[in-house]
């Protein structure tokens, strides 16, 4: 695809200056944990670290995506806020909170900050 793209096409494609941030969660819960443990748990992470944030989440129980819940990046200090939400939770035996990435094009590098 051509690389010389009109700020329009840009922002549809949230590339170059459009290119918006997210990250992924892999989450390993405690063997013994039952089903209704689990639930309250999803129930407090999505009220408490996702939208107390601003941020949505995509995925299922032990692996997702996190971006913005509206246009844009998420921040490094949303990021680390829901990792440090997750780090106090009981119900895990481990949490691991990528760097930042690029949530439409994964495999592409993320622009520097002008």
């Amino acid at each position: 695809m051509a690389t010389n793209r009109s700020q329009r096409l840009r922002k549809k494609l949230c590339v170059d200056e459009f290119q918006e941030l997210g990250f992924e969660l892999n989450l390993d819960f405690k063997e013994d944990l039952a089903d209704e443990a689990i639930d309250a748990f999803l129930d407090a992470f999505l009220k408490e670290a996702m939208e107390a944030n601003g941020l949505g989440y995509v995925g299922g129980d032990d692996f997702g995506l996190v971006c913005l819940q509206k246009r844009g990046s998420v921040s490094e200090e949303q990021r680390a806020a829901v990792e440090a939400w997750l780090k106090d939770r009981s119900e895990l035996t481990e949490a691991t909170v990528s760097p930042l990435i690029d949530v439409w094009y994964p495999e592409k590098p993320i622009n520097p900050v002008a």
